[in-house]
């Protein structure tokens, strides 16, 4: 597809230091004026200020620019105006507000590593030696940024912005609440959900397997139990494991590993799922607080500043 990765996110919260700190602790590298990076994805996520938490921004990869043009006439056919400058093509989603960047920029190749060797039932894949994820002493960092989901009060108008204005494949649905959509192989870089309200409801962040997600996660809530949200356990609409914290404006991050990947857009059929199926396969239930957000009532009373 021509369009190849979910480069950046930009993200407003109302304590700009706070939120860069837990970032920071997550395992993300800062960087001048707000940004953060990842190992692989460079720099990734930029926290800025804003009077309630929302994403502001989200930026995408392309090849060419004829993808930018291919872009801007989908956009325009659904009447949504779009700016062409510097190798870049901006447009808001109106129902969020969010500001939409197509840029042309080369693809990131992450470096090849070896899988994680993992003992089975007549498989030896490691043998006279302990498990790696018992003996790895430095932090957890991230590789890229995954996905981000975001809540919106028209459903079917934010998924056409992403699907049928900037070109995002669909790869599954949660009925008609919620609509998994690709830029990448990945099985989705961004989550759109039927909300009350417009809001950022998590990002989603690679690590190199669920040994590191483990890792991750309790170093987080090693001084701070009250980060924790849900976990671990593996989701079935993407099949990755998972878990899930909580950053101080309120919005969620994930550590995941083992995404599905979709190589072929034509050999993957997207399934809807309903109720629960979508969200995990094993593991405990979600709490209420991540299906409606405990600060869900605050940002509609506050939802003119989105």
């Amino acid at each position: 597809m021509a369009l190849h990765r979910l480069s950046s996110v930009v993200m407003g919260v109302p304590d700009t230091d706070a939120t860069a700190a837990y970032y920071t602790d997550f395992g993300l590298t800062p960087e001048a004026d707000g940004w953060l990076s990842t190992r692989d994805g460079g720099r990734q996520l930029r926290v800025v200020h804003a009077p309630t938490r929302r994403l502001v921004e989200l930026t995408v990869g392309v090849d060419t620019p004829d993808d930018l043009a291919a872009a801007g006439a989908r956009l325009d056919r659904l009447g949504i105006p779009a700016q062409m400058k510097g190798g870049a093509l901006t447009a808001y989603e109106k129902i969020t507000g969010v500001r939409a960047v197509l840029r042309v920029e080369p693809r990131v190749t992450q470096p090849l590593t070896p899988p994680t060797p993992y003992n089975g039932p007549g498989r030896l894949e490691r043998v006279g030696t302990r498990a790696p994820g018992t003996q790895r002493v430095d932090p957890v960092r991230p590789r890229k940024l995954g996905h981000a989901v975001l809540g919106t009060t028209d459903f079917a108008s934010t998924t056409g912005f992403f699907r049928d204005g900037l070109g995002f494949q669909v790869s599954d649905l949660m009925g008609d609440v919620g609509a998994f959509l690709r830029c990448s192989t990945d099985h989705h870089n961004v989550l759109v959900l039927s909300a009350p309200v417009a809001f950022l409801h998590h990002t989603s962040w690679q690590v190199d397997d669920i040994d590191d997600i483990g890792r991750g996660a309790m170093a987080m809530l090693e001084d701070h139990p009250e980060r924790h949200v849900w976990g671990l356990g593996r989701h079935h609409a993407g099949s990755n494991f998972f878990w899930y914290l909580k950053d101080p404006a309120g919005n969620f991050s994930e550590y995941y590993s083992d995404l599905d990947c979709v190589v072929d857009d034509e050999l993957w059929k997207p399934e809807v799922f309903e109720g629960a199926k979508g969200l995990f396969n094993w593991g405990p239930p979600p709490p209420p607080s991540f299906i409606r957000p405990d600060d869900l009532a605050a940002l509609m009373t506050g939802s003119h500043d989105n």
